[in-house]
């Protein structure tokens, strides 16, 4: 099974002031996002709930991804912070990864009101994607991320804890989302831009943990300096590189395995990504259960198998 991803993440550049990410379709007209058939496959067998939900505010409306635990208590929120590519399958296989695990998860297509009918990813192609996610204007994405926790928190199954996660684009997202918000217990970074402005940093009031790869040295060139900037304001951030893993790992190691034909590097590189994701998510529960005190489920998610 070809890999779509690999060939997205191969024309990803970064530009404007390492805050802003571009890709490239494989074709005009192309799919809106990377697709692997199993994500959808998996969502559509969750026995959980998941929903569509309509967040407003401001007279703006967006559409937003819940999943919910099935558990007896309430629950704490991850407020999940997609990627370049948008509101994508795996998005809402992650938030049925979380809710498995026994949180609540809630994540808002950004994009919203720039599709074709007025919604979101689902009406864009890749292309349209890449002109139009860079063209959000900061007030906006902060207000739909805020509205995102207020409606989540007002939730009866909620405890009012949320802990944002982004990745990629959302990764750098959720940096600033701390930068902005004090309600959220922590900052999750999954290979996205740093923070390092010192007026922007003094606002942060809860940790921020980095999970980065190694073989990307393009977000990896900005942790010293997020580092030194967080250290001197006495803000807490701790940066995790991820050996041998590449730039969105934690989505590259749940796609499907590399065919038999692929080269010794595709299976060196998949074996690489597939650790640092399962790495990358049992320090993830460890966190949850670190800033929110609720219990981090024992298993680990399994990588999908042929």
């Amino acid at each position: 099974m070809k890999r779509s991803f690999l060939l997205a993440f191969a024309a990803a550049v970064l530009v404007a002031a390492g805050t802003a990410f571009f890709f490239t379709a494989a074709a005009p007209g192309g799919p809106a996002a990377p697709a692997s058939p199993h994500w959808a496959a998996r969502v559509a067998k969750s026995p959980r709930h998941l929903e569509w939900v309509t967040l407003e505010h401001d007279g703006r409306k967006v559409g937003a991804y819940v999943g919910y635990p099935e558990v007896k208590d309430k629950a704490t929120t991850v407020l999940v912070i997609h990627e370049i590519f948008g509101h994508s399958d795996w998005v809402k296989a992650l938030v049925d990864d979380l809710a498995a695990a026994g949180y609540i998860a809630i994540a808002p297509d950004l994009l919203w009101g720039t599709g074709s009918k007025g919604g979101g990813t689902s009406e864009l192609t890749s292309q349209e994607i890449s002109q139009k996610i860079n063209q959000l204007p900061a007030d906006q994405k902060t207000a739909d991320l805020t509205a995102a926790v207020d409606y989540i928190t007002k939730q009866p199954g909620s405890n009012g804890k949320v802990v944002v996660a982004g990745f990629c684009w959302g990764g750098g997202e959720s940096f600033r989302f701390a930068t902005n918000n004090k309600a959220i217990k922590a900052g999750l970074v999954f290979y996205g831009s740093a923070q390092t402005a010192p007026e922007a940093i003094a606002r942060i009031t809860a940790p921020v943990y980095g999970f980065y790869a190694e073989n990307d040295m393009r977000i990896n060139g900005g942790i010293p300096a997020a580092t030194e900037a967080m250290k001197a304001a006495g803000k807490t951030y701790e940066p995790v590189i991820y050996a041998g893993a590449g730039h969105g790992f934690m989505r590259a190691g749940d796609d499907l395995p590399p065919a038999d034909t692929a080269t010794d590097a595709q299976k060196a590189n998949y074996a690489a990504n597939k650790k640092a994701r399962e790495d990358g998510w049992k320090r993830w529960m460890d966190i949850l259960k670190k800033v929110t005190d609720t219990p981090a489920p024992a298993a680990t998610p399994a990588a999908p198998k042929v």
